[in-house]
């Protein structure tokens, strides 16, 4: 499986971005895809999931309310738009897949790809 990932750059306090995950070499209507971030010198943290069979969404509580994560079957592409952002939310975003599955795991993702950096200055 390949994933990657695009949109990612810098961004104004309270702007927003949206990021893309392009996925191929498996089948996208049946996955878990996530997106996760690693803030510079931390370890990886999980943002959002979406199990693409049937829409489901799952967040944490860092993205609530701010963050969306949807897909384009279509397309075997997953976004996540990202409102008010913070500077805090600063650090390279990943997405990752696992096929057959309908929930994301943390340390458990099958193909990941390289990431996105994200800046948001103050």
């Amino acid at each position: 499986g390949l994933l990657v990932e695009s949109g990612g750059g810098l961004v104004q306090t309270g702007g927003s971005l949206r990021l893309s995950c392009a996925v191929s070499g498996f089948t996208f209507g049946a996955s878990a895809i996530g997106w996760f971030r690693r803030f510079p010198g931390k370890v990886r943290e999980a943002v959002a999931c979406i199990s693409t069979s049937d829409g489901r969404t799952y967040y944490e509580e860092s993205a609530k309310g701010r963050f969306t994560i949807s897909s384009d079957n279509g397309q075997n592409t997953v976004y996540l738009q990202m409102n008010s952002l913070k500077p805090e939310d600063s650090a390279v975003y990943y997405c990752a897949g696992t096929p057959g599955a309908t929930m994301c795991d943390d340390d458990g993702m099958d193909y990941w790809g390289k990431g996105a950096p994200v800046t948001v200055s103050s």
